[in-house]
């Protein structure tokens, strides 16, 4: 396998054009080659001017955590680094003066395979931004590191209304896709030339391979998405965000780990396992976060042990696992209400699931496989989506 980055080390005629233009990079810790060489490094060594580095939520450098702002800075060599990830909405896409520094753009952002993960929304954000300056983009793809499997599509896509950071268009939750191809689809659909914005694939890339079939480490590519055995849960993982419940982070495995102060971990762990989904065993523990939510206290919870990769459902099992936990203490279970990913206006959860009907119906008390099957089924619109941006990126990818 061959990502964008490996093919453009060896394509004369990119590295050529490269060398002509006033070139900014988008990258962030895991844009590296199969060398674990930094996409920085690759291009100086092609002989191409660097004007701008750009990084995106965590920053250029991965060191920030989660909705923290990150600093404009400059690297070792003084080469200026522009944060795609500050206080406002504004600040999520390059300015006018960022572009007028370059000719085209590199943006090469591995992806996690979850609508939640922004990197994708930053490139997206960037697209937008490039085509209103007549700015080139090529955007170097990587594989999805949970597969490309069209039958693993998970979580219904949102409602317009519920559109934000955490998914700024309408696709499934688990979305089979790569940034490459969600970027492709955009541009199609909002009618970019195509000579604006192009896709170097993934040569050799198998579409339904997990990341323990590559020929290469997984990268972090953020502070909290150590392993692939992370990005496997967090299409689950991350709804946890949306309540007072630990979502592992201050622990060596985020998502993987949930709990909080009153939840029974062996009572949730029999709950979960009761309900006959596939592919995991919820292990119960007890655990103490170093920061973030519940730091310092002893939690209850379980640890989430992914069995068959293949048949696991993370959306389905995750909001089970939500609803069993406000089953064991509705007075005491929350869902989180204050400021998330630039609105203020619409409670977390509603924006990871897509609509309020999952929060509610918790709420409610419901069954929680009820819960889960429901919300994580997708429909033939959904699908058609997937559908329109594999097509959209056939056009566009070299």
């Amino acid at each position: 396998m061959r990502t964008g980055l490996d093919r453009l080390a060896t394509d004369t005629k990119l590295g050529a054009e490269l060398r002509a233009a006033r070139v900014g990079l988008l990258a962030h810790p895991a844009s590296v080659d199969r060398r674990l060489v930094h996409a920085r490094r690759v291009l100086d060594d092609l002989g191409v001017r660097l004007a701008l580095l750009l990084g995106p939520e965590h920053g250029y450098g991965g060191e920030a955590q989660d909705l923290i702002g990150v600093a404009d800075a400059r690297d070792p060599s003084g080469t200026p680094i522009r944060s795609l990830y500050g206080a406002r909405f504004e600040d999520l896409s390059p300015r006018a003066d960022d572009l007028a520094r370059v000719d085209l753009l590199v943006v090469d952002l591995q992806d996690v395979g979850s609508r939640y993960y922004t990197f994708v929304w930053t490139a997206v954000l960037a697209m937008r931004a490039c085509a209103a300056a007549g700015v080139r983009m090529l955007v170097l793809d990587r594989p999805n590191p949970i597969g490309g499997d069209s039958a693993r599509i998970e979580g219904r896509r949102q409602q317009r209304p519920y559109c934000s950071f955490v998914g700024l268009e309408p696709v499934p939750v688990r979305h089979s896709l790569t940034l490459g191809e969600i970027v492709a689809w955009r541009a199609e659909v909002e009618r970019v030339p195509p000579e604006l914005v192009r896709v170097v694939g993934v040569a050799g890339m198998e579409r339904e391979a997990h990341a323990t079939r590559w020929d290469r480490p997984f990268v972090m590519p953020s502070p909290n998405m150590p392993t692939y055995e992370t990005a496997l849960v967090y299409p689950g993982g991350c709804l946890v965000e949306g309540t007072n419940l630990s979502e592992g982070r201050g622990t060596t495995r985020p998502f993987e780990v949930v709990g909080a102060p009153w939840i029974d971990g062996a009572r949730l762990a029999d709950e979960l396992h009761a309900l006959g989904l596939p592919g995991f065993r919820a292990r119960p523990l007890t655990f103490q976060p170093t920061f973030q939510k519940h730091a310092g206290k002893v939690c209850g919870g379980v640890q989430v042990h992914v069995t068959d990769a293949e048949a696991f459902r993370p959306f389905a099992t995750y909001l089970a696992l939500l609803a069993a936990a406000h089953h064991q203490a509705p007075g005491r279970f929350v869902f989180r209400t204050e400021a998330y990913e630039f609105r203020d206006d619409v409670p977390a959860l509603d924006l990871l699931t897509g609509d309020a009907e999952a929060r509610e119906r918790i709420q409610r008390g419901e069954a929680p496989r009820d819960v889960a099957e429901s919300i994580a089924a997708v429909d033939e619109v959904d699908r058609a989506v997937v559908r329109e941006a594999l097509q959209a990126c056939a056009a566009r990818r070299i």
